[in-house]
Order: structure tokens, then C-alpha cells, then sequence
């Protein structure tokens, strides 16, 4: 089985899981009002770091939270990092995309190709294998993680560091803007007066081995599925259709009443929430517990898929299904269970699901103790 060894987050709600989970079940909050940031003329919401703390001569402010997440999770092991059975997989939708612009000069601007920033974190640590780097829109994450999983399984790796990255900059901000898909107030995921997404930063790291037994304590990504409906370039299915698929396949011979809850991509868009009631319903899931996490961190784009897998561990850890902060009424078509008050539970399994431009959608059963 694929076991969780360690992990770690660091977002504006602080520098690891323990402190961003209690920010968390608290109903804290990083999201914030921008007014001309990196001069863009319209106003927007978003959780991001103080730059000025991890400014670096040597590494951009992704390598540098990227280098910082992997380390704190490092020293919960005793890991050898310059070890070749050790594999590095870092999960980003845009990483260095601020080189882009001329005026940065700081860098090379070779470290805007994902490959070349991998390589500068693996050789920070001094790993002598090729980084693998998973881009895949809004579902990197989730990728990065069954990635893991197949490297594990193959024998070939003893330990696999997934770590999730994206900083936002004016690039990335003025084209959500563009989409018109950014929410002028705080996001109100499934709710009938949602106005869209906000964004936000944030590094996220969990480490996988591999193991023949699991203790009772132990996490296991048990069972994950990616699968694209080739929809639209930037709208998703109509129908559901590839996340539906993607639940099925990862919830395999699971019964529904044994999830605690659906952690879902829940982004506040219209047609990204329509569409995720739609597929959890065709799975048989709609009576399951659903949230979303976007109203606490913000999208954080390729660090979501392993930020959330994270919190939500944490939670089924604390018997809590976390309410979805911005929810009030539901403005989906489809009955799906969501609320914005933390509920208890005593079960053992969840499932993490998110979707992305291109028309992909991604889900991963994570499963304490390893049950199924």
C-alpha cells in the first residue's frame, strides 16, 4: 500500500499542516482585497504570502517556499534526500511564469521551463535523479500524487517527495481576469451567489512510501483515476462527464456510506460548481458530505490537489467534516450535501476531486488505515 509518511504546508495561514488546519477549523481565513497590486487596473481577492519574507537571491519565491515545504516535511523522516531511490515529482499549473516578463532580471530566464526549476530544487537537496514535473491545469495535484503512487508500485523508488507549488504574479491574475472569472468579494463555493474564484499562494509537500502492512494511524492513497472528456478548453462538461468517471473509478468497490466526505474543487464558478453536483450525484454520492477549501486559501492551482489532500486528512484525523466558508444557499441543480458549519464524523475514507481547463478531472481515494 502507498503510505503517507510526512507532509507539510506552507500558505498565508501559516508555515505548517498543524498551523493551516487549525486556521482552518477555526473559520480563518487569508483572503484579502487588492487595490493596484503589480499594477493592475482592476482590483481583486486573493490569499498570497508576504513577499518580502522569502525573498532569495539565489532561488524565486516558488523554489524558495517549494525548498522550505520539502525540508519541514523532511524532518519528520530520516530520510537519506541524496539517495537514488528517493524520487522527486513537483506538481505546478505555472511555476517561474513571472520571468515572462522582461523587466525581471534577477534570474535566468531559462527557470521559467518547469524542468529547469525542478532541477534547481533536486539540486538544492542534492538528489541525483531527473525530477519528474506533472502540469495538468487545475488537477497537477491530484496527478502528482497518482504519479507517486505508480513510481512506488513499480519497486523502483523507495520514497517519493510530491510537492505542489504556485505563487500568483500579474501574469497569472490578469488572465483569470480576462476569463472574467474572478470574484469581486470573498468566494462563496455551491452558493447561489457565487461570483466567481479567487486565487491564492501556497506550497504544499506530502511523502509517499510504500509498505506491506499499515498501522491504524496511517494514511493510504488506496485509489486514484484521471480521466479527460475533451470538453471545451477552458468550460467543463456539461454533463459531468469526466469527473464522473474519475469518482467511479476511484471509489471502486468502496460503499458511499463509508466516505466521510467529497473534498471537492468547489471554486465558485458557475459552471465549474454545476458541473461537480452533476457528477457526484450520477456517481450515487449525493448524500455524501461535500466541501470545498477554496474560501479559506483561494485556488491555489498546482498546490491544491496536495494542499487539500492534506487538510482533509487532518480533518477525518479530528472526526470533522470542515464547513465551506461562503456558503449559504445552495445554487447548484443537483441536491448535494454542503454546508458551512463544521460536522462531526467517525469515518475513515474521503475522496479528492478536481477538475481543469482542457476538459481534465482527476479523483483520489485516500483511506485511513488502509480499510480497503
Amino acid at each position: 500500500m502507498i503510505v503517507c509518511v510526512a507532509h507539510n504546508i506552507i500558505s498565508p495561514l501559516g508555515v505548517t499542516s498543524a498551523e493551516n488546519y487549525a486556521a482552518v477549523e477555526s473559520g480563518r481565513s487569508a483572503l484579502k482585497r487588492y487595490d493596484g497590486l503589480w499594477g493592475l487596473p482592476e482590483p481583486f481577492v486573493a490569499s498570497l504570502l508576504d513577499r518580502d519574507v522569502y525573498t532569495d537571491d539565489r532561488y524565486t519565491i516558488d523554489e524558495r517556499i517549494v525548498i522550505d515545504s520539502i525540508s519541514r516535511a523532511l524532518k519528520e523522516t530520516t530520510i537519506d534526500v541524496t539517495s537514488s531511490k528517493v524520487l522527486f515529482i513537483i506538481s505546478t499549473t505555472k511555476g517561474n511564469v513571472f520571468l515572462l516578463d522582461k523587466r525581471e532580471t534577477g534570474f535566468p530566464q531559462e527557470r521559467v521551463r518547469l524542468g529547469m526549476m525542478a532541477r534547481e530544487i533536486t539540486k538544492h537537496f542534492g538528489n541525483p535523479n531527473e525530477p519528474i514535473v506533472v502540469s495538468n491545469a487545475c488537477i497537477s495535484g491530484v496527478c502528482a500524487q497518482i504519479e507517486a503512487m505508480r513510481y512506488l508500485e513499480s519497486g523502483d523508488y523507495d520514497y517519493v517527495i510530491v510537492c505542489g507549488v504556485d505563487v500568483q504574479s500579474a501574469f497569472i491574475v490578469s488572465g483569470f481576469q480576462s476569463f472574467k472569472a474572478l470574484s469581486p468579494e470573498d468566494c462563496k463555493p455551491f452558493d447561489a451567489n457565487r461570483q466567481g474564484l479567487n486565487l491564492g499562494d501556497a506550497a504544499a509537500t506530502i511523502i509517499y512510501t510504500r509498505k506491506n502492512k499499515v498501522d491504524d494511524y496511517e494514511w493510504v492513497a488506496y485509489r486514484g483515476a484521471i480521466r479527460n472528456d475533451a470538453n471545451h478548453i477552458s468550460g467543463p462538461s456539461r454533463t459531468g462527464e469526466g469527473s464522473y468517471r474519475a469518482l467511479k473509478v476511484a471509489l471502486g468497490g468502496l460503499n458511499s456510506d463509508e466516505l466521510a466526505f467529497i473534498n471537492a474543487h468547489g471554486t465558485a464558478t458557475s459552471y465549474n460548481d454545476e458541473m461537480e453536483s452533476i457528477a457526484i450525484e450520477r456517481a450515487g454520492l449525493a448524500s455524501v458530505p461535500v466541501n470545498s477549501l477554496k474560501g479559506y486559501y483561494g485556488h491555489t492551482m498546482g498546490a491544491a490537489g496536495v494542499l487539500e489532500t492534506i487538510i482533509s486528512m487532518q480533518a477525518v484525523d479530528d472526526h470533522n467534516i470542515l464547513g465551506t466558508r461562503g456558503f449559504d444557499t445552495l445554487g447548484v441543480t443537483h441536491p448535494i450535501d454542503v454546508s458551512n458549519q463544521n460536522r462531526a464524523t467517525e469515518k475513515r475514507a474521503f475522496i479528492k476531486l478536481l477538475s481543469g481547463f482542457g476538459g481534465c478531472n482527476a479523483a483520489l481515494l485516500m483511506t485511513k488505515g488502509g480499510q480497503r
